[in-house]
């Protein structure tokens, strides 16, 4: 439906309507040609009498021509104004059309805008409700659903796996000595350094404050494990450089093995937190978990 001047509602012309304004079109010329032949042969008729000396013809042949030639080209008049009406119309529908279909693509091309600025949006919200503000790494929300998968996994194809809890050794000295700023970058750059140090299977996350986990899939071994610990400790050792200071970062690092430690979020996380402690009191660097050498 498309609306006119008044504001009323008319139907758009339906493909079978031009069809017939058409053949009315077509049937009109026709028309017009047979009125076209019909006075070229009157004409050619009175230039003949004229040829053969007549200079007069009847009057009442006269009007009966003219009048069966008037009667035509009106026929054919009214159909050619009904094939412009028709036609006339169907060009305004058109138009009617073509601006309705304009719209159409304005108002199509603002809701894609609208959806995908609001999938911009849902996805930055998701994110940010996953990952830790201060580093961009996953946080303890996102690492907690990473490691029962990984459980899940390690259960079902007889993997091993390894959690390792990290705590920056001295690290409020670092914040009372020289800011919350200087603080904050080093956080960032041990960030950086151990998601450059991890493999895609792996999970790194900050835990909080100075503390992260990291998450190793189907280490292959304790010897492995070590060997990556070992690693990670010379990784984060190496001098921060910042401004003019050169900073020395040294890490605790506690390590728990899937299943033999535990199978559980929890248990896992928890027996690498303890071993932490381990390694902090031996001065070692980094421990796996030893029941038996709670303290």
């Amino acid at each position: 439906m498309t609306s006119d001047q008044s504001g009323q509602d008319r139907p758009v012309l339906a493909p079978q309507t031009f069809r017939r304004a058409l053949d009315k079109s077509h049937e009109a010329k026709a028309k017009v040609e047979v009125v076209a032949n019909e006075l070229t042969s009157a004409n050619d008729a009175v230039k003949a009498k004229i040829a053969k000396g007549v200079t007069s013809l009847p009057v009442h042949e006269a009007l009966a021509d003219s009048e069966g030639v008037e009667v035509k080209v009106q026929d054919v008049a009214g159909d050619l104004h009904e094939v412009t009406d028709t036609l006339s119309q169907g060009i305004e529908d058109l138009k009617g059309v073509e601006s309705a279909l304009k719209r159409s693509r304005k108002a199509l091309i603002e809701s894609e805008a609208a959806l995908a600025l609001s999938q911009r949006g849902e996805h930055k919200a998701k994110f940010d409700g996953m990952h830790d503000p201060r580093t961009g790494l996953p946080n303890r929300t996102l690492f907690d659903d990473r490691l029962a998968q990984a459980i899940s996994l390690a259960e079902r194809h007889g993997w091993t796996l390894a959690v390792m809890f990290l705590d920056l050794d001295r690290f409020k000295t670092i914040n009372d000595t020289h800011g919350h700023a200087a603080g904050d970058r080093v956080l960032e750059e041990i960030a950086r350094r151990l998601n450059g140090h991890c493999r895609d299977e792996d999970t790194v996350c900050r835990n909080g404050g100075d503390e992260f986990l990291y998450l190793l899939m189907n280490p292959q071994g304790r010897e492995n494990i070590e060997r990556v610990a070992s690693m990670v400790l010379a990784n984060l050792g190496a001098p921060i450089d910042m401004d003019d200071l050169q900073l020395n970062i040294t890490p605790s690092i506690g390590i728990a093995l899937y299943p033999e430690h535990g199978g559980t979020v929890e248990q896992l996380i928890d027996r690498a937190d303890i071993a932490m402690y381990q390694a902090k009191r031996a001065a070692s660097g980094f421990a796996i978990f030893d029941d038996a050498s709670r303290g």
